[in-house]
């Protein structure tokens, strides 16, 4: 396979559309097993390296999973990023086949387009993840509607309910520790973390189903990816506040409380909390930066192999 050619690729409910860059070619394969094979067939007969989605939800993960299988350089790209280079080229029509010739020509554009993406467990292993949190925000939201109804049989179906919701957390949560201790060293790095004040059974397994990565990326990339690192806002002589965004809200959430717990011990951060606060910063502001230390030392401590220990 050659860089020369990228493709593109807008995903739909029901249908696929492909571009090709440079040659401007466009195609069209059904949503489906058979339409991913010919997909993935009509790929490799192209000549295209590397292939490019747009990250809208879950319509594009069985062929994900199929390009990297096949060995294709594969990128989920932020809808954002590909809407700008629609500004930046002058256009203003759209159409799912003019999206398609669009994302292969940021595919083709973009260096940084295209990164590693995880094996069929580690899909797995996400797939459970995700499920468990959908069963923990129905059961909150059964939780609310107990209180406030007034009807006994409607408050014994919510009983009912959050107690099978709480069930079917456990099951998941079972069957998605298994996976995780059967992955390479599942054991020693789920130990290594909850070494972290903060950090428990719960954070540990988000942040070991759900940021994979953690043990293998600098600093500055680890905190990105958790979707905790500020991005500045300045020009001319205005400084805006800088901003957190981007990255896996399920990760940030997590690792936000796992910063809550962390400031409320003296052998965790309370300290370093206090400190900012102190000096005038806001609460939340102090607890993402809490939440960034964890996950910066997190990953540290994975490369290292070495527990955490609190600095002097």
């Amino acid at each position: 396979m050659t860089h020369a050619c990228a493709a593109g690729v807008d995903v739909g409910r029901d249908w696929l559309d492909v571009g090709l860059a440079p040659s401007g070619k466009v195609f069209r394969e059904a949503n489906a097993p058979s339409g991913i094979v010919a997909l993935v067939a009509r790929l490799k007969r192209e000549g295209a390296g590397k292939v490019v989605l747009e990250s809208i939800g879950g319509y594009g993960a069985r062929l994900v999973r199929s390009l990297a299988e096949a060995g294709f350089e594969v990128g989920v790209i932020d809808p954002k990023r590909i809407r700008a280079l629609r500004v930046a080229e002058g256009r203003r029509a759209k159409t799912d086949r003019l999206d398609a010739g669009l994302i292969a020509r940021f595919a083709l554009l973009m260096q940084d387009a295209a990164r590693p993406v995880p094996d069929a467990k580690a899909f797995e292993i996400r797939a459970l993840s995700t499920r468990r949190r959908q069963l923990v925000e129905m059961a909150a939201m059964e939780k609310v509607r107990l209180k406030q109804t007034l009807d006994e049989a409607v408050a014994d179906s919510c009983r009912q309910m959050i107690a099978w919701l709480s069930q079917e957390r456990a099951n998941i949560e079972a069957q998605l520790e298994l996976m995780l201790l059967e992955t390479q060293a599942g054991q020693a790095r789920r130990g290594l973390l909850q070494t972290i004040p903060g950090v428990g059974p719960a954070v540990s397994m988000t942040l070991l189903a759900d940021l994979p990565e953690l043990g293998s990326l600098d600093r500055k990339a680890v905190g990105s990816l958790a979707g905790l690192a500020p991005h500045p806002n300045q020009s001319g002589t205005r400084t805006g506040a800088a901003q957190i965004g981007g990255g896996r809200p399920c990760v940030r959430a997590a690792l936000y409380m796992a910063a809550v717990s962390a400031t409320r011990t003296d052998k965790g951060f309370k300290r370093e909390y206090l400190a900012m606060r102190q000096a005038g910063k806001p609460a939340k502001v102090a607890l993402v930066a809490i939440a960034r230390k964890i996950v910066v030392a997190a990953n540290s401590m994975l490369k290292s192999g070495q527990p955490w220990q609190k600095p002097a």
